[in-house]
């Protein structure tokens, strides 16, 4: 169904591909083949009542950062009925890394319109994006009701003016709840126009029962389809969310059997179309998603292991099995979704206090304490019963799995951006709630009021000690194969709510692969009442001191 180990498949976008669009240089994202590289595919872009104009659809795939702000050029040769110096329409793919999620806006400057979709909490870029290629952006859309971040389809629509148009699929209990003048429903076969440029709506459930996909026409010609959690680089959404994080139960299989049609359905699309997916390497929405940004469906049939099993009870099997745990938030995220997200709050009017009283009135309140410090700063010196989450690449999803959507939270910074950027970040979950900012002069005001701070020890993985239990805080399908003997494995987002298989009164040494995760582990075991030791080279480091070779699944 995969692969066999070892078999390399070229991916059609890396260098020397007989498939692969020109490409150039995107920059300091080195060693993938797309983090350095902008794929481009040309369309033509004709405008009602006016000349054809030549549209080169530049996707501006650049993962890690915002798209390219700067305008495309013509080619040099094009087709039939194009002219060339003709102006571009403008693919702009954004990268949003705490929550691994990719949105879009798609323009025409021949027309002056724009339509993003997908769109995320940071609702200026796409505002500003569109102002600096004189678009207007007239609509905006979503593939389906997100489960894993929240959406700002809603905020940029009314900021705009826009028609927002959500999917009307799936029947009556998976239906967007709120109303806006601007929302107008979207059913399979339905289309947008943007300029000469078609977008053609696909109902492809199994993901979630309301999932859409838009494929993208010009002259009549399919170009290419943006899948959101339908299909990724590598991978397919996965069809058990609802039973697993929204506790929706007997939805898993029935909706692995509908993805199963979804996937025969697109299956008998031309091959050379590109496939914008909705999330990269690192989401929970699926199993093995890749890392590049973009894909072909040729390549996906060729390579990927969804469309290599023809038979549905097979599929089923292999789709439901060995997925990633799915972060709690998940559930308040799907239901924030469908009754309508709320503006986010400025950043900006986040405060700050020195103030020891109003950081104990807050404690008082039931507030979280928050340490976004640097995992080394946290180690070294910090306040008892603090949660440390370090800014980083997943802060967001741990936030999500740690801290209560209603609990207050008040932050512990390194500087004021530290500060505003963990409360940004927080913003992309819906998590609303930090009311201010204390930076390091709270745990020196803290220790003169005569309250000790606490310092964890921070050892290789030889030098813990004979006595010390072992907490293994990795996923579990990380630790298949790759146990550390006699240790307790418990995914660190579930540290809470399997907190009676912690043993009791025992040193516990807290590990994760490489030392990442596990000053998050410490935070969290020591907040439940546990003396704690962080492991600060993980599961590899046990490997070297054990002398052992990794081992593979």
């Amino acid at each position: 169904m995969r692969p066999a180990r070892g078999e390399q498949h070229p991916h059609p976008l890396e260098p020397g591909s007989p498939s692969a669009p020109g490409r150039r240089d995107a920059g300091p994202h080195r060693g993938h083949p797309l983090r350095n590289r902008a794929a481009r595919v040309h369309l033509a872009c004709r405008i009602r009542g006016r000349r054809s104009h030549f549209c080169g659809l530049d996707g501006h795939l650049r993962h890690g950062r915002p798209a390219r702000e700067d305008a495309l050029e013509p080619p040099r040769h094009p087709g039939p009925g194009r002219q060339e110096g003709s102006e571009g329409v403008i693919l702009k793919q954004f990268w949003n890394e705490q929550v691994q999620q990719y949105s879009y806006l798609l323009g025409c400057p021949g027309a002056g319109e724009a339509i993003v979709i997908d769109a995320d909490r940071n609702v200026e870029q796409y505002i500003a994006a569109a102002a600096a290629e004189r678009l207007r952006i007239v609509h905006v859309t979503e593939t389906h009701i997100h489960a894993d971040y929240l959406s700002g389809s809603r905020e940029l629509a009314q900021r705009t003016g826009s028609n927002l148009w959500l999917s009307a699929e799936g029947g009556p209990d998976w239906q967007y709840t709120f109303t806006t003048p601007e929302h107008k429903p979207l059913r399979d076969g339905d289309t947008i126009q943007i300029g000469g440029v078609t977008v053609q709506v696909w109902h492809t459930p199994g993901h979630t029962p309301e999932h859409i996909s838009f494929l993208i026409h010009e002259n009549g010609v399919l170009q290419g389809a943006m899948t959101g959690d339908f299909i990724f680089v590598g991978d397919v959404g996965r069809p058990d969310l609802l039973e697993n994080a929204a506790n929706m139960k007997g939805t898993a299989e029935p909706g692995a059997r509908r993805l199963f049609q979804s996937v025969q359905r697109f299956a008998a699309l031309p091959d050379h179309i590109l496939i914008w997916p909705a999330h990269g390497a690192g989401s929970a929405c699926g199993k093995s998603l890749g890392g590049v940004p973009v894909t072909t469906l040729g390549y996906e049939k060729a390579t990927g292991w969804a469309w290599r099993i023809s038979d549905e009870n097979k599929f089923v099997e292999e789709v439901l099995a060995g997925q990633p745990e799915p972060p709690f938030y998940f559930k308040m995220m799907k239901h924030l979704n469908k009754v309508g997200p709320d503006p986010r709050p400025a950043v900006d009017a986040l405060p700050r206090s020195s103030s020891l009283a109003e950081f104990e009135a807050a404690r008082q309140r039931g507030a979280v304490v928050l340490d976004v410090r640097p995992s080394a700063m946290y180690l070294r010196e910090h306040i008892r019963g603090s949660l440390h989450i370090p800014i980083y690449a997943m802060f967001a999803q741990y936030v999500g799995w740690l801290v209560d959507f209603q609990e207050e939270v008040i932050l512990i910074a390194s500087d004021e951006a530290s500060a505003k950027q963990a409360a940004t970040y927080m913003a992309y979950i819906g998590w609303d709630r930090a009311t201010m900012w204390f930076g390091e002069d709270i745990l020196r005001t803290y220790e003169r009021a005569g309250h000790e701070l606490v310092t964890t020890a921070d050892l290789q993985a030889c030098d813990v000690p004979k006595d010390a239990v072992w907490i293994d805080v990795r996923g579990r399908n990380e630790r298949l194969g790759q146990n550390i003997p006699d240790a307790v494995g418990i995914t660190l987002g579930e540290m809470v709510v399997r907190k009676d298989e912690i043993p009791q009164g025992k040193r516990l040494a807290i590990s994760c692969q490489g030392g990442t995760r596990s000053p998050i582990g410490v935070s969290v075991a020591e907040r439940l009442g546990h003396d704690v030791l962080n492991v600060r080279d993980g599961y590899l480091g046990f490997l070297t001191c054990q002398g052992r070779q990794k081992v593979s699944v």
